[in-house]
């Protein structure tokens, strides 16, 4: 996935907001990459940019390579449907449904068989350390459970990119080592691509690159070796 050029303004109480100024960006298969920076700085409308959730007014954005028309839906739809995950900071899963539900929906709106969506949800949850807890609802989760069960949601489908706000602040330390191991795994061994947006440093000393927005403007840190 590419960026070349693209910049975001929103109009908030009459005044223009800058949110993305130019950016350049490039993530290759199997890398995780970090944003960081302060609150306001763009790291949300970056993450939707590339999630395609949100259109940027200026720029080229790139999938496979391809430039990706800001008005095709219908491809845009596809591509966010089969190949991108989220996990969202405020965890997004559907309250009557139970863990297992959460997670298996993904591959049911993919048309995957039912045998093989049991597979991969009990695969999903046993990999996040949610093993047994299937029938609970989010109601009935911690807030650290919740979040484990939307990454299980999120790596499910097998995504060639995940984006992820803050997915290991509400863990606690155990935990957040695991899912930045299993984060690890799934770029290594199936070439998964996670573009993070965090300020924890458990995760930033395990990404490839940091990135760091200010006012806009991405600026590239360093890259860190495994």
């Amino acid at each position: 996935m590419s960026l070349r050029g693209i910049s975001k303004s929103f109009t908030l109480g009459g005044n223009t907001i800058h949110a993305l100024r130019d950016v350049e960006l490039a993530v290759v298969r199997g890398e995780i990459a970090a944003v960081t920076g302060p609150s306001g700085s763009g790291k949300s409308t970056l993450l939707n940019l590339c999630g395609l959730l949100d259109r940027a007014d200026k720029g080229e954005l790139l999938y496979g390579g391809e430039p990706l028309p800001a008005a095709d839906d219908v491809r845009r739809t596809q591509l966010r449907r089969q190949t991108i995950g989220f996990v969202f900071q405020s965890f997004n899963l559907v309250p009557v449904m139970n863990a297992y539900d959460n997670v298996e929906f993904p591959l049911y709106l993919l048309g995957v068989d039912a045998a093989e969506r049991r597979r991969r949800v009990h695969e999903a949850l046993e990999r996040v350390g949610l093993g047994g807890l299937e029938e609970h609802r989010p109601d009935q989760l911690s807030g650290g459970q919740r979040q484990r069960v939307a990454i299980a949601r999120a790596i499910v489908k097998r995504p060639q990119l995940v984006i992820a706000d803050e997915p290991t602040a509400n863990l606690d330390a155990v935990t957040a080592a695991q899912i930045v191991s299993l984060m690890r795994e799934l770029a290594h061994q199936q070439g998964t691509t996670f573009l993070v947006a965090t300020h924890d440093d458990r995760m930033l000393g395990h990404c490839d690159r940091a990135l760091r927005l200010a006012d806009g403007v991405l600026v590239e840190g360093a890259r860190h070796v495994h």
